[in-house]
């Protein structure tokens, strides 16, 4: 029988989010922010594509991008609440990472997958930076699947999508659990 990553599992076990609009600074220094992030691109990248990259969202960039946020949704005839929606996750946001899921060209590797590796990266900097100790959240949102923002916010070139905006930083209080999906329910055999 295999020897269990004990502290891992407990870990796992009691991982929760906390929502982006409780985050406040401190967050991470560049330093251990590159710590997160060089552990965390320790994913499953199918077949060494890396189809992905990532982007650095710092205060100064939240406002820039809370301001384009609104521009965009008010192009889009949006209603007070999408524009609230758009901006707030940036508004409130102290620093983050987006992940831009950047499918490259193979025979081999489906675009799919390559897809499912760019989510796999943004799990993985979700518990890395919990791990670390921080709080994390995983946000997309309208904004996400904007392709006209993506490309002025990101840099998101045609096939290009945003799988993930990553929030880092200091919870402002405890989350307490949430009610968790039902295993027996879910659960079939093949």
């Amino acid at each position: 029988m295999p020897a269990a990553n004990q502290p891992v599992l407990d870990y796992l076990a009691s991982r929760l989010s906390h929502p982006a609009k409780v985050m406040q600074a401190p967050v991470p220094s560049e330093a251990e922010l590159a710590a997160i992030l060089s552990t965390a691109l320790r994913t499953p990248d199918h077949g060494k594509l890396e189809p992905w990259r990532l982007v650095l969202i710092d205060r100064a960039a939240m406002v820039r991008l809370a301001d384009l946020a609104e521009a965009r949704a008010r192009e889009l005839g949006a209603d007070a609440e999408k524009i609230d929606k758009g901006r707030g996750q940036f508004d409130r946001g102290t620093l983050a990472v987006a992940v831009i899921a950047s499918p490259k060209p193979s025979g081999k590797i489906p675009a799919a997958e390559q897809f499912l590796s760019a989510g796999a990266l943004c799990m993985n900097i979700l518990h890395t930076a919990t791990a670390a100790g921080w709080g994390a959240n995983w946000l997309t949102g309208w904004v996400s699947h904007d392709a006209p923002f993506a490309a002025r916010a990101f840099g998101c070139t045609e096939g290009e999508t945003v799988a993930g905006i990553i929030h880092i930083g200091t919870p402002a209080a405890a989350m307490p659990d949430r009610p968790r999906p039902d295993l027996t329910r879910l659960l079939t055999r093949a």
